[in-house]
């Protein structure tokens, strides 16, 4: 979310008494003075980047969702627990600030939270919901979901043509969009833009909506012509102020329509001095908000696949690099009190200064940048990062059976996750997870000219249409350390399957085909490969090496997180001093308000298996040996009481 959310969100707690809880007040200095960015004649952004498409093709691709079906499993349960939350939210609530901002007639209650009628931020959630009702749709054919979309869309539309502001629609007044001319504060209204145009982009291209894309359209063109009215300079100074994810959407567009119209729009939102330091391999990252900056790369990726300007190539790649190696938390998120409080590679100097660790809008954005980077390379190690995120983050993050989520993943040991309430909350990240979990199924299978990558371990079926192949993947992963592929059909000639190897594996796996072992596999970090003419019930089975093995702070050996394979370990501490005023409609747990003492861990011998003990029969649960007090650790996913993660270990 955008950096002045601190401001309105208190003042609309103060108004309505609907908010229990602000994330803290970042560091004075990213609020810098309004004025004319000085650019170095040498810096990559310097001169204008004209807009030319040259669309870069991509080295590997995902399957549509449509394409790929989950099996019972940790995905497809949270997906169903999504669909039951998403199912609770009546579509007409979901409009109704935008039929007041129209001016048509209002009935029935208004949501709470970040949707209020006095919030500066109303609407965004409704953008989200769109997205999410898109994408279930086109995961599950859900037509139930489809015609709630359907349903939104069509009082957008009459809400847009009401308001007759050339394109323009939203849920506040354009008058919004004057302070932000004039560099008044004002909480984030490009922001909410970006997630309604994305969810009626989303409602085109998922489920066909001509309407939708002519919503969306509408509001391109005032989109342009608001931006076109700013000077370069001027527009650039806006940028320091906010603008969501309005550049990746503009090129998103473009790419949908073929009209380059909308990339040039897009290029005025790209923040040049946020661009110039990545694309010189400049990590300047220190104090800026993480969320309002990751869209932006979003945008700079999409930008590169559209015209393949090195420049935004190099961008997205080296935010990457320097994020997922150097700011990036053991279970793959990152951010403190959603801000990058420090240098890369400081993270235990990050963690110790809040509990309000890794803003999950953050993972949800960067696993978005990473599968976009991977379709580049083809290179295991985005998928490594893709799957340490989704198992150990996202899929820690949403509530059993509620489908609630929570905002911060906190590091800090004694820490608990609490979670929105149904209409009164509407956070950032109740949005993105409402959209991450109706797509979960997106990243699992990949294509290229050879034939299939299999890059996630889910339970799933594949109907690889174009290639005449389909795929059923059965595995209880990570609980069992194996996989089994196989074929359902398949065309005559000879074809290659890809079956990622992470490198969390500690050798090379054993991989049996038809009952038959193989002599021959692969290094952790890489592929398998496996090219054959593919018949009817082919079958693969892997056996994926998992180990214990600790990962420690780089500035401080002593604070250590426990992981068996690719799964966080989390000690259980249980629920004590745990209220449901502490846990429900929190954005972060305040452990102020019920402190706990963690005890450190003592070393017991050389390796971690001489005092870290499977526990039982249970998969992955272990159990410390000879401390002062034993503790149980589980997969972090799985606990919903107080837990440890990172422990000072003597």
């Amino acid at each position: 979310m955008p950096t002045t959310r601190r401001a309105f969100a208190t003042s609309l707690a103060a108004a309505t008494g609907l908010l229990a809880q602000q994330p803290p007040s970042p560091p004075a200095e990213i609020y810098p003075p309004a004025r004319k960015p000085l650019i170095p004649e040498s810096e990559p952004f310097a001169a204008p980047a004209p807009f030319a498409r040259r669309p870069v093709a991509p080295k590997v691709r995902p399957f549509p969702l449509t394409q790929v079906k989950l099996l019972p499993g940790p995905l497809q349960q949270s997906a169903v627990w999504n669909r039951a939350y998403m199912g609770r939210l009546p579509a007409g609530r979901l409009t109704l600030n935008f039929r007041a901002n129209a001016g048509l007639p209002i009935t029935g209650p208004p949501f709470g939270g970040w949707e209020a009628p006095k919030s500066e931020l109303r609407g965004h959630f409704t953008g989200h919901y769109l997205s999410a009702c898109a994408l279930h749709y086109a995961a599950t054919g859900d037509n139930e979901i489809r015609a709630r979309g359907e349903e939104i869309v069509a009082e957008l539309a009459r809400c847009q043509k009401q308001l007759a502001a050339g394109g323009y629609l939203s849920a506040f007044p354009l008058e919004f969009f004057d302070r932000l001319q004039r560099l008044a504060p004002v909480w984030a209204p490009f922001y909410t833009v970006h997630k309604i145009m994305a969810g009626l982009l989303d409602m085109h291209l998922h489920c066909g909506s001509r309407q939708a894309l002519d919503v969306v359209t509408g509001m391109a063109e005032w989109a342009d012509a608001w931006s076109a009215a700013q000077p370069p300079p001027h527009m650039q100074n806006i940028l320091r102020q906010e603008y969501g994810g309005m550049n990746d959407i503009l090129y998103q567009l473009a790419a949908a329509t073929g009209e380059d119209r909308w990339a040039r729009t897009a290029d005025r939102f790209n923040k040049h001095a946020f661009f110039n330091p990545l694309a010189s391999r400049r990590d300047e990252l220190r104090n800026l908000h993480a969320n309002t900056h990751i869209p932006q790369v979003i945008g700079a990726a999409s930008r590169y696949e559209l015209s393949g300007d090195p420049r935004f190539r190099d961008v997205a790649s080296f935010f990457w690099e320097t994020v997922a190696t150097g700011r990036t938390y053991a279970t793959g998120g990152t951010s403190n009190t959603e801000f990058w409080l420090g240098r890369p590679g400081q993270l235990a100097a990050e963690w110790s200064r809040s509990a309000d660790h890794q803003e999950c809008c953050c993972a949800y954005n960067m696993m978005k940048l990473t599968r976009q980077l991977y379709s580049w390379t083809g290179d295991p190690r985005y998928m490594d990062y893709y799957e340490r995120n989704l198992i150990n983050h996202r899929l820690g993050a949403i509530q059993p059976e509620t489908g609630r989520s929570i905002y911060f993943l906190s590091m800090t040991p004694g820490a608990w996750k609490s979670v929105n309430s149904d209409d009164h909350s509407f956070w950032c990240c109740t949005g993105s997870a409402l959209e991450e979990f109706a797509k979960l199924a997106d990243t699992i299978y990949h294509r290229d000219a050879q034939g299939i990558y299999v890059n996630l371990f889910a339970a799933s079926e594949l109907d690889a249409k174009d290639e005449g192949i389909r795929l059923r993947q059965d595995t209880k992963f990570p609980a069992e350390p194996s996989t089994t592929l196989t074929v359902q059909a398949a065309p005559a000639k000879p074809w290659t399957l890809r079956i990622r190897v992470p490198a969390w594996c500690q050798s090379a796996p054993t991989v049996r085909l038809n009952g038959r072992a193989l002599e021959s596999s692969a290094a952790p970090g890489s592929y398998l490969s496996l090219t054959r003419a593919w018949k009817q019930g082919d079958r693969v089975e892997l056996g994926l090496p998992m180990a214990l093995t600790a990962e420690p702070f780089p500035d401080d050996p002593s604070r250590q997180a426990f992981l068996y394979g690719p799964v966080v370990l989390a000690g259980e501490l249980g629920k004590e001093g745990l209220t449901d005023e502490l846990v429900n409609n929190r954005q972060s747990p305040q452990l102020s308000k019920a402190p706990l003492t963690v005890a450190p861990l003592a070393a017991k011998g050389a390796t971690l298996t001489s005092w870290i003990k499977p526990s039982g029969n249970a998969p992955l649960h272990f159990r410390t040996t000879g401390q002062g007090r034993d503790i149980a650790l589980s997969p972090l996913n799985e606990l919903w009481q107080r837990f440890a993660v990172y422990w000072h270990v003597a």
